[in-house]
């Protein structure tokens, strides 16, 4: 989030496009009705620097068009660049997150939350997977062919506070597991949508060191955007920004943190191997005076490229811009590669994750003439193939039975 104005809240896939009549480009045909889109809410200055988890900063392609988020249609076809995928719903404004679609074998789909607290002493993504695209053992289930996504199911949530980090990413079987369009339950823990916000109840032991981590998290956005994006040719891999604008309320018993923030919540998802589309990627987003900005780098399998670069009001109407200059930043311990455009020399604030084959950092950027502070996500899937880091990995995600 910035360290300066924030925006408070007040009151408040696809379907076979021959069979359906959607836009081939469009992968979120299904996706249901929007709730209100009332973005009023007051402008207030930030109640004080985000000096704790984050130290106080110095002071897609070819197109970079404007796509309105009010109308029923792309203002041109999705295209496997990145580009817009077109309406979400193929006419019908969407509603929420849908946790009920198909996901087919060897598949994925997740729903990911971020947020930073206004007094930048605490931070905290959550990430519910259907088909766990960094699981061992759903990689190892996939070698010996298709793969149930619904057997590896993980509710993954870290939080970050100075003395309380603590992360938690149980797999579970498909018995432990139940889904309906506003539901989403994984073992004790479970996602609820009722059409105007998303609640996150947590009850997870953390790992490699077990503790409780109990609570729950409350995510209100401005807006349901209306736009869906492809991002390979084949159209196999997918992304949705449900909420680039959202207040994020955290309640947590275990470890005891209450705080609030700006927020981010979207879907990604996909018919194949996350691994099999993409070799590596460097995400990221972040809040702004009149919005939020979100940065999409991929590197295709097949040597192209994802260059997304977007703005968002808190109404969710999207903003192509020009991408700046992509800058390497210092790697990570375990050398994980990180860059990130900017408009000058960026720097990396605070590493949150430094795993063998990923990295969450806050990092300070320049974009679109304004300081920006940005939730970035490094990630190297051609490391996380390796034998040795498969090997790794149960020890920060196991596996339960139930």
């Amino acid at each position: 989030m910035r360290a300066a104005d924030i925006w408070r809240a007040g009151a408040k896939r696809p379907a076979d496009s021959a069979a359906t009549g959607c836009d081939a480009g469009d992968d979120t045909c299904g996706f249901q009705p929007d709730v209100s889109g009332d973005g009023r809410r007051a402008l207030r200055p930030q109640l004080s620097r985000m000096d704790r988890l984050v130290p106080a900063s110095g002071s897609p392609d070819q197109d970079p068009g404007t796509v309105s988020g009010g109308r029923q249609h792309a203002s041109r076809p999705g295209g496997a660049d990145g580009g817009v995928g077109g309406s979400v719903g193929s006419g019908q404004p969407a509603r929420g997150p849908d946790f009920a679609k198909i996901v087919p074998p060897n598949g994925y789909a997740w729903w990911y939350v971020d947020a930073l607290s206004d007094d930048g002493q605490h931070g905290i993504t959550i990430i519910a997977f259907i088909g766990s695209v960094f699981s061992p053992y759903y990689a190892l289930a996939r070698r010996n062919g298709p793969a149930d996504p619904l057997n590896h199911c993980v509710i993954n949530v870290a939080v970050y506070a100075k003395g309380s980090n603590r992360w938690a990413m149980t797999e579970r079987p498909s018995g432990a597991v139940n889904r309906t369009s506003n539901l989403f339950t994984v073992g004790p823990s479970n996602l609820s949508w009722d059409g105007k916000s998303l609640t996150i109840r947590i009850d997870e032991i953390t790992a490699p060191i077990p503790r409780r981590l109990r609570g729950t998290v409350r995510v209100v956005p401005t807006a349901i955007t209306q736009r869906a994006f492809t991002l390979n040719a084949s159209g196999n891999h997918r992304w949705w920004p449900i909420a680039p604008c959202a207040r994020v309320q955290v309640a947590l018993d275990q470890p005891h943190l209450r705080w609030q923030g700006d927020g981010y919540f979207d879907m990604n998802r996909g018919d194949a191997p996350l691994e099999s589309g993409f070799s590596d990627w460097q995400w990221s987003r972040g809040a702004t005076r009149d919005g939020a900005i979100i940065l999409y780098e991929a590197l295709r399998r097949d040597g192209s490229r994802v260059d997304l670069a977007m703005s968002f009001d808190p109404h969710g109407r999207m903003q192509r811009f020009e991408p700046p200059a992509l800058h390497a930043v210092k790697h990570t311990g375990w050398r994980v590669g990180r860059a990130v455009r900017s408009e000058d020399a960026p720097r990396v604030l605070k590493t949150l994750e430094d795993a063998p084959f990923y990295a969450r950092s806050v990092i300070s950027a320049k974009l679109l003439d304004e300081p920006v502070t940005l939730m970035h996500e490094s990630l190297s899937l051609d490391r996380f193939g390796m034998p040795i880091v498969q090997a790794m990995l149960p020890f920060r995600m196991p596996r339960s039975r139930r």
